[in-house]
């Protein structure tokens, strides 16, 4: 991968996003600019495909956009080509887009006779491409219709309302906002071709998605978990694996971080997950397929995830999850015959949903999976009902395998300190519970408003989880008997010595300096008061 590349094309698609702001939200412009990068990926995809085909016929595909020209009045052939490309294209790429629906094409038609200088474009010489383009977006989802990949595609454009007043007061300003946002991004190459550059688009998505989660506080940042968060839970579930049958996230947000396991192996069978809110719904099947995850491999359900699970009785190998912090659910007293539930005794409380999510996780994992789960610090100490369900996944099952605390204010919008909380149904180390503290000062980079984990703060943390490793002030292993005498409490300062002993003080020392500090006084005192005396002028004290 080609850094000086990835940089670039960051740069160039976030200028292209600025474009778009306006008085417009960072969420709500976030959602047109990923959404026409999402379409220039589908055309571009689409073009190679296609392109592939025709090699033999030495037709380009683009070249079919006006037929008649080039197969005569009844266009046999250019049909034909069509419905075998359209054929082969959905089988495999599980979408269909006419040559002239194509990104590429669109874009020279809005530009009209404008010139290439986007911010010199006259809206009189812009071609009006608004109503073909919201057609084009449908069209790509209907292509689908009565296919494998119908629900993946199942109106993923759903958030780019072209006809929004926020784009612009009349339909010519908007219509010209958005050429020029078209045409900015026509002239990136996305490399498509170049295997050596195969995830910097990916990574360019990713960067996107991040700066509009910093930039918009909760609102925007709720559906994002930090990278660097990311990779901890990520390289914890694959510990030992190179492979992986299937990974799994119930609050998956954007599906950053299930595509953040599949960078840790070689290769992930299935992605899975599910999310309640539907626009970011929307952007974790555009993010799974910009990734180059075949349709095939990744069902992501949009619902809630703890009312209404839709992955039921399914058990995945890898688990994570970053659920919303301490949100309030259901607790239905019909869920206590829920299997998720049902063996605890106990509901999470309605107010604190944290432990719901455990449950439901913990029912997901097979056998020889492990599961990582981002929740507040209060689930390590809070009474009650999730004292009593801590109580039985350590005590009945054995469950916990690792407590990890992390800095506070290292996730956007919130400032609260969180841990993650480490789960296997078949641990290696049954006898006791690893705690890691990595909230100090000394483990992370303040940048800004935000504390960052850097690279050597991750290595430590997973290299102290993966060996086990007992650090002074930073991990210590403790026995169930331990914990238990702590009556399951799981709050990492009553496990882990972080207590730094002040240096001693020589009161006698300090008594002599003060004393020096006098006479130095007294002395200046008498030098200011002569001065004054000489110039004739009051001392002033």
């Amino acid at each position: 991968m080609s850094e000086d590349y990835k940089r670039v094309l960051e740069q160039q698609l976030w200028n292209i996003a600025n474009t778009l702001r306006g008085k417009m939200n960072a969420d709500e412009f976030r959602d047109y600019i990923l959404g026409f990068i999402f379409y220039k990926y589908l055309s571009e995809k689409m073009d190679i495909f296609a392109n592939e085909i025709l090699k033999q016929n030495e037709i380009q595909f683009t070249k079919i956009t006006n037929p008649k020209e080039r197969y005569g009045k009844e266009n046999d052939l250019g049909s034909v080509l069509i419905e075998a490309i359209k054929e082969e294209a959905l089988e495999t790429l599980g979408y269909f887009l006419k040559p002239e629906e194509l990104f590429a094409e669109v874009a020279k038609r809005g530009k009209g006779d404008n010139e290439e200088d986007v911010d010199k474009f006259d809206e009189s010489k812009t071609a009006f491409i608004i109503e073909d383009l919201q057609k084009i977006l449908i069209n790509i989802q209907l292509s689908t219709l009565g296919t494998e990949s119908e629900e993946d595609f199942d109106n993923l454009f759903e958030d780019m309302d072209l006809n929004s007043s926020k784009l612009g007061k009349t339909p010519e300003a908007r219509n010209v906002i958005i050429a020029k946002v078209m045409t900015h991004l026509d002239k990136i190459d996305f490399k498509l071709n170049d295997i050596q550059e195969v995830d910097v688009l990916g990574d360019a998505y990713e960067y996107l998605i991040g700066q509009f989660a910093s930039g918009a506080g909760k609102k925007a940042g709720e559906f994002y978990t930090p990278q660097e968060v990311s990779k901890i839970l990520a390289k914890i579930v694959t510990t030992g694996k190179q492979k992986l049958k299937s990974v799994y996230d119930p609050t998956c947000g954007s599906g950053s971080l299930l595509l953040r396991v599949a960078r840790e192996v070689e290769d992930v069978s299935n992605f899975y997950g599910q999310e309640m809110n539907r626009t970011t719904y929307n952007l974790a099947r555009m993010n799974m397929i910009l990734h180059g995850v075949h349709y095939r491999k990744f069902d992501i359900k949009q619902d809630d995830t703890l009312e209404h699970p839709q992955h039921i009785d399914q058990q995945f190998e890898a688990i994570v999850a970053n659920p919303p912090f301490s949100a309030q659910w259901s607790a239905n007293p019909l869920f206590t015959s829920d299997d998720r539930f049902s063996q605890y005794g106990r509901l999470a409380p309605s107010s604190k949903a944290d432990f719901a999510f455990v449950q439901h996780m913990i029912y997901h994992l097979a056998d020889n999976g492990t599961m990582a789960i981002v929740l507040p610090h209060g689930a390590l100490f809070r009474g009650g009902a999730e004292q009593h369900i801590r109580r039985y996944l350590i005590e009945n099952k054995n469950f916990l395998d690792a407590v990890i605390g992390l800095p506070a204010n290292i996730f956007y919008g919130t400032s609260i300190p969180t841990c993650i909380m480490v789960f296997k149904k078949c641990r290696e180390n049954p006898d006791d519970i690893l705690f890691i503290d990595a909230s100090g000062s000394d483990h992370y980079e303040k940048v800004k408003t935000q504390n960052v984990l850097r690279a050597k703060d991750i290595d430590l943390i997973i290299n102290t989880y993966r060996n086990r490793t007992e650090l002074p002030k930073y991990s210590k292993k403790s026995t169930l008997e331990e914990i238990a005498k702590n009556d399951y409490n799981l709050n990492i300062p009553r496990y882990v010595d972080t207590f730094e002993a002040e240096e001693s003080i020589d009161i006698d020392a300090i008594a002599k300096e003060l004393k020096a500090l006098e006479t130095a006084i007294k002395s200046t005192d008498e030098t200011i008061a002569k001065f004054c005396k000489e110039l004739g002028i009051e001392t002033p004290f």
